[in-house]
């Protein structure tokens, strides 16, 4: 036995070995951001947390509407008399007769039902309720909203991490090759160690920046992952670039409506409003009164002797009707709907000041979007001249027409302008995501 449970061990872990090694040296998944984003609308823990607690909220409602259907019971109850009551009479002389009540054995048996006629308060508070649903439901649109904000940020940012590691890569690769020149040259005796030593510090100083852009897209991957609720061993690769984006920004930006109305912090603030004006209701509805009928229907049963026979059953039922009329209940009433009237009064000034601020937010947004397509403008323009420039000066330097250090501020310089390049694009995406988020409407999150 312990032979086949080390054996059954031993299969197990090579198994997780084998699957180990089949996650880590798969390819990586190529991703869109529209793959992302419905990945993490489909399994991020928070989406799905939210599609429950509306459920919930669901259930809850259904819980107060069971509360205007009837209610049936059914009961038991024996009883053994044990000594039983004397009724005293008297007989007219001046003396009582003591007279035995009851049986030794007490039988009842039987339904009763109760249902509401008239409830004014239960009635409003199923619009309470009705209301905490659509406060859910926006809740949750809320959480899509920031979701996609998220993961189209953390997308941007591992694009413009992968062209800065692609740019500065580049810049190295050129270093090298001229790096491995002078050192060609140094062993032919047409290059001085000097120069050998400046080419090798110029490819040195740029090993720093690859490392950090590789760690960067590392963590953006990572961050991606989690956003998407997916497997952090699991290989990804973005299938876009920041330059596939520019075409369409354009489009977007005059397709941009910065009306408010889809704004999910003002949509919460008019619910909580309305949820506090019908809190109002509901305590005045206390003032009003309650009917409900009722009825039972009910078996008795008594004997003597043995609790098991001698019974003798009979059957009897009611219907009735009940008033209840709060007359007086010390203020607590009128004190709890001026409480209610003040909070929804108040959620008024914060809906107030809450649009204010949206308003700026939007327009500073609109603003840099604005601000990042005339950089984008200028920054391509600054490529194209950097690259123009470089090519000029790697024909001179072959030539013996330019210095090394001229050559190398060149290609700094066209390092730099790509970078700043990429880094508008990445500012105007960012921007318009914002935008996006405070205005929610986003498709994906309706």
């Amino acid at each position: 036995m312990n032979k086949r449970i080390s054996i059954w061990i031993l299969a197990w872990m090579l198994g997780l070995s084998f699957a180990h090694a089949q996650t880590s040296t798969s390819a990586p998944i190529s991703l869109s951001l529209d793959q992302c984003i419905r990945i993490a609308l489909n399994d991020n823990p928070t989406v799905k947390v939210d599609s429950m607690e509306i459920e919930r909220v669901n259930y809850a409602l259904k819980e107060v509407k069971g509360q205007l259907l009837p209610e049936i019971t059914a009961s038991g109850q024996y009883t053994r008399n044990l000594a039983l009551q004397t009724m005293y009479m008297d007989t007219g002389d001046g003396n009582s007769v003591g007279i035995k009540m009851g049986r030794d054995n007490t039988y009842s048996a039987g339904f009763s039902a109760t249902l509401p006629l008239v409830v004014p308060q239960l009635w409003k508070s199923i619009k309470l309720n009705e209301n905490q649903i659509l406060q859910n439901i926006e809740a949750a649109r809320a959480n899509k909203l920031s979701l996609v904000n998220q993961v189209k940020n953390a997308y941007y940012a591992l694009l413009l991490a992968s062209d800065t590691k692609r740019v500065i890569e580049q810049n190295h690769a050129t270093a090298q090759e001229h790096a491995d020149i002078y050192k060609k040259q140094f062993e032919l005796g047409t290059a001085s160690e000097y120069d050998v030593l400046r080419a090798n510090v110029a490819v040195t100083n740029l090993e720093p920046s690859i490392l950090e852009a590789e760690n960067s897209v590392k963590l953006l991957k990572l961050q991606l992952k989690v956003l998407m609720g997916m497997d952090a061993r699991i290989e990804i690769e973005p299938s876009q670039k920041l330059d596939e984006f520019k075409s369409l920004m354009y489009d977007h930006t005059l397709r941009t409506d910065t009306s408010l109305v889809n704004n999910t912090t003002l949509k919460t603030l008019e619910l909580q409003t309305d949820y506090l004006k019908k809190v109002v209701d509901v305590q005045k509805a206390a003032w009003y009164p309650t009917l409900s009928a009722s009825g039972n229907l009910l078996w008795h049963s008594m004997g003597n002797g043995s609790p098991f026979k001698n019974f003798m059953w009979n059957r009897s039922s009611a219907v009735g009707l009940t008033l209840a009329w709060p007359v007086f209940t010390g203020f607590t009433r009128k004190n709890k709907i001026k409480q209610a009237e003040i909070q929804a009064r108040e959620m008024t000034w914060q809906r107030e000041n809450a649009e204010r601020s949206l308003h700026m937010q939007v327009q500073s947004q609109v603003d840099n979007i604005s601000k990042s397509i005339k950089q984008i403008e200028s920054n391509a323009g600054g490529v194209t001249q950097a690259e123009k420039a470089s090519d000029i000066m790697h024909k001179s330097f072959k030539v013996g027409a330019a210095s090394f250090i001229q050559l190398r501020d060149t290609d700094d310089a066209l390092m730099n302008a790509r970078l700043s390049y990429y880094q508008a694009i990445y500012n105007y995406l960012v921007a318009e995501s914002d935008l996006e988020y405070v205005l929610g409407n986003t498709p994906y999150a309706n």
